[in-house]
């Protein structure tokens, strides 16, 4: 997540502020390096982030050009075109557009933050995204999540159907990120960045970032629950995706939710985690297949 529009920056991580002397910046440093060594208690995903903190500003000339945003290329953030294949192999047939929803909704808020009039060369510039506020940050740091999360799962063969920024009744906030069908079944999958790590507790995903009454997986059923009564389907199981440095694990299954699934996965097991399926999950059938395809095709929607 060390690009993360909503991760800490090196300030917040050290404890000052950014216009902190070069000596507070260096006490700072000093004090954060004690407080966080695994040799005192601490703790080493707090004790790396501390010394990639001052990498970045260390220096003056390396808090100079963090400050501008130069040391985050400026593409960094925009859309990025499929690379092209080499496999000529058919691939996934896919439907709609990952992240376009939160693209649309970052823009408008970065500008209405700005303010009206106001020109702004380039909104993704990592300067203007980093000084934004977290909400702001944070759409664009799942639009991000999404168009990832899509190119994943662009590495599906033929037999997989792909529906992204899938609508629900509940308006464009509540809409599934990814809908998922293939031989291991069918998933209801959001693609999320907190911007910190996360971990299962109870059932239920659990994290300093994640924000406070915040239930992803009860929320991704609840949504998923108004698919399947619309195209009269059953998920076989409900996934959060994250970035690979948020959790420990490739793979969590996280519990079950009436009976379905739930499982936490890193963003490069993706792949992996929909040709072999949750364990224990039955395999679905080619005109069983063809027939849950032909039923969410007559009731998808995208945002």
């Amino acid at each position: 997540m060390q690009d993360s529009p909503v991760a800490s920056d090196a300030y917040e991580v050290l404890g000052v502020s950014a216009k902190a002397t070069d000596d507070e910046l260096r006490r700072a440093y000093r004090r954060r390096l004690r407080q966080t060594h695994p040799d005192t208690g601490g703790v080493a995903r707090e004790f790396t982030a501390v010394q990639l903190a001052w990498a970045k500003v260390g220096t003056p000339a390396a808090r100079a050009e963090y400050d501008s945003g130069r040391s985050v290329p400026r593409a960094v953030f925009e859309a990025q075109p499929a690379a092209p294949r080499r496999d000529t192999r058919p691939t996934a047939r896919s439907y709609g557009h990952p992240g376009g929803w939160r693209r649309e909704r970052y823009l408008t808020l970065i500008r209405e933050w700005v303010g009206r009039g106001t020109t702004i060369d380039n909104p993704y510039d990592p300067a203007l995204v980093r000084s934004a506020p977290r909400d702001i940050r944070h759409i664009l740091a799942d639009a991000l999540a999404e168009e990832a999360s899509a190119r994943e799962l662009g590495q599906l063969g033929i037999a997989f159907t792909l529906w992204h920024d899938v609508a629900t009744p509940a308006g464009p906030e509540e809409k599934i990120d990814h809908v998922v069908l293939g031989p291991t079944g069918l998933f209801a999958l959001l693609s999320e960045d907190w911007g910190g790590p996360v971990k299962v507790r109870k059932g239920e995903l659990i994290g300093e970032t994640l924000p406070h009454g915040e239930h992803p997986f009860a929320a991704l059923a609840a949504r998923s629950r108004q698919i399947s009564r619309a195209a009269r389907v059953r998920f076989d199981a409900f996934v959060i995706v994250v970035p690979d440095d948020a959790t420990d694990a490739g793979l969590t299954l996280a519990g079950r939710i009436r009976g379905i699934p739930t499982a936490l996965v890193a963003r490069s097991r993706l792949p992996e985690l929909m040709r072999d399926g949750i364990p224990g999950s039955p395999a679905v059938g080619g005109s069983e297949l063809f027939e849950i395809r032909s039923r969410l095709q007559a009731v998808v929607r995208f945002v």
